[in-house]
């Protein structure tokens, strides 16, 4: 930590066997100005910071104490690191696209979608929608987001409808 080396990746799958991953770079020069800065971190925390920010799984327990320090975002297992250390190693737009944006900024694309378009294909709306999920989902994830923003549209809010099959769906606009 002194010398601004990465940290090791350690492997403890195998009983009574430890495998070490060293890797041959030098940590990111902001992030080691981030660990100069705040020296109040242990070395427990900072490992637990690069396994984050190189998008490594932590346990849940791991995650909670993070997240207590506020040193993360996101819901477990997708975690990203905090604004505030974002900022500090020049992750700004990384972190906002691993953040995303919130659920009306999704919905409002859809609407545009099908204002303009409609009807729309289920298939034209993760088109314009899938790119701009957060990256730290997975593709199921990102696609069980898109169904639930559809869901909100159409049986909470009443502002879409499906005229088309579950199968081949044909998203509309209601009028009101």
């Amino acid at each position: 930590m002194e010398r601004f080396f990465p940290l090791p990746d350690y492997d403890l799958k195998e009983p009574y066997r430890v495998k070490v991953h060293i890797r041959g770079e030098i940590i990111d020069e902001k992030y080691s100005r981030l660990l100069i800065d705040n020296a109040d971190l242990d070395i427990w925390t900072v490992i637990l910071l690069d396994k984050v920010q190189k998008r490594v799984r932590i346990t849940k327990d791991e995650h909670s104490r993070l997240k207590k320090q506020r040193l993360i975002e996101g819901r477990y297992p997708n975690l990203f690191v905090a604004a505030k250390i974002a900022s500090a190693i020049g992750m700004k737009a990384r972190h906002i696209r691993d953040r995303g944006f919130d659920k009306k900024y999704y919905q409002d694309m859809i609407l545009a979608l099908i204002r303009e378009h409609g009807p729309v294909k289920r298939q034209d709306i993760d088109e314009l929608i899938l790119p701009k999920l957060p990256e730290v989902l997975s593709q199921k994830q990102k696609k069980v987001k898109i169904h639930n923003l559809l869901t909100e549209l159409s049986v909470k809010t009443h502002k879409i409808k499906n005229m088309g099959s579950r199968k081949l769906p044909q998203w509309v606009l209601l009028k009101k």
